[in-house]
């Protein structure tokens, strides 16, 4: 671990360090909005097929390494359905409906960044 400056503030480096590890999990392009369209649909069925064809423009490659890491960041659940043909349904977290709030606060953001845009 770096070791933080003499003249850091020690809550300084800390943010930092915290706000990396934030970003490392959620950041990129999909991994946000693949939490928002869980969370959003938690009553429904949701298959990689039906996320795939909702969240426009992502590949089925990339969805898969998104659902891969947002699983072993304990922030979904991947449930092997019995049956011919097999059948995967993935689901928010509890701990991943930690983010809710997070989410819905650069949802909020992001419309009044465009209000913001269109007024300038």
């Amino acid at each position: 671990m770096k070791q933080p400056l003499k003249n850091d503030p020690v809550e300084c480096t800390g943010n930092l360090l915290a706000m990396r590890d934030t970003l490392e999990i959620l950041g990129g392009k999909w991994k946000l909005l693949i939490l928002h369209y869980l969370i959003s649909r938690e009553k429904e069925v949701n298959t990689f097929k039906k996320i795939q064809r909702e969240i426009l423009g992502i590949s089925a490659k990339v969805l898969t390494k998104e659902l891969k890491d947002l699983e072993a960041n304990q922030l979904i659940v991947r449930e092997e359905m019995p049956g011919k043909p097999k059948t995967v349904e993935y689901s928010i977290s509890e701990y991943g409906r930690s983010s809710k709030e997070i989410i819905n606060y650069l949802v909020e953001w992001g419309k009044n960044h465009r209000k913001h845009l269109l007024q300038a």
